[in-house]
């Protein structure tokens, strides 16, 4: 059975047996990232965006994607240029073993693209269902609140720069008119 789908940005066909999982799928198609821990839809280590939804991959059957656009953890970033989340992530010290890391990052990136501003709860509630044993909740949490200031930083930085780049288009074209009314 072959499905075709999209996952981080590509097309992609995937040639699959009737009864896989999704993630055994993605994982045998080499993102590794999607982790297997439970196979019950329980741990959140096997967490995928589908069409912008955090979706526990491990119960769900590959089929299902036929047509779906997928994010994997793959897809957010790489440590040459990793997403916001994933530096922060590291530069709260809340990646040990790093096996629910890539679930918890899905997580909190669906988060972050429904809510730019959430609170602390907000983030508790988004992690509920991503289990960690290795570090807790805590540092997680604020790795998130820390990406979200960073994003809503860099998104006002933008904001200043394209205003300034607008009033000097405006101030080239007022030169521009006083030279040209000149002749």
């Amino acid at each position: 059975m072959k499905i075709n789908t999209r996952i981080n940005g590509k097309d992609i066909c995937l040639e699959i047996k009737p009864n896989t999982m999704l993630a055994e799928a993605l994982r045998a198609a080499g993102f590794k990232g999607v982790k297997i821990g439970c196979s019950e839809g329980s741990c959140g280590a096997c967490a995928v965006m589908i069409d912008g939804r955090p979706r526990n991959s491990c119960i769900l059957p590959a089929g299902t994607a036929e047509g779906s656009e997928i994010l994997t953890v793959e897809g957010m970033g790489n440590p040459e240029k990793p997403h916001v989340l994933q530096q922060a992530f590291v530069d709260s010290g809340s990646t040990q073993c790093g096996y629910c890391n890539p679930g918890s990052l899905i997580a909190a990136k669906a988060l972050l693209d429904s809510n730019s501003n959430p609170t602390a709860e907000d983030v508790k509630d988004a992690l509920d269902g991503n289990l960690c044993r290795c570090t807790g909740y805590i540092k997680r949490i604020d790795a998130v609140l820390q990406a979200a200031k960073a994003v809503k930083t860099a998104k006002a930085a933008k904001t200043v720069k394209a205003d300034k780049a607008v009033k000097a288009v405006k101030a080239d074209k007022k030169t521009a008119g006083r030279a040209g009314g000149k002749k």
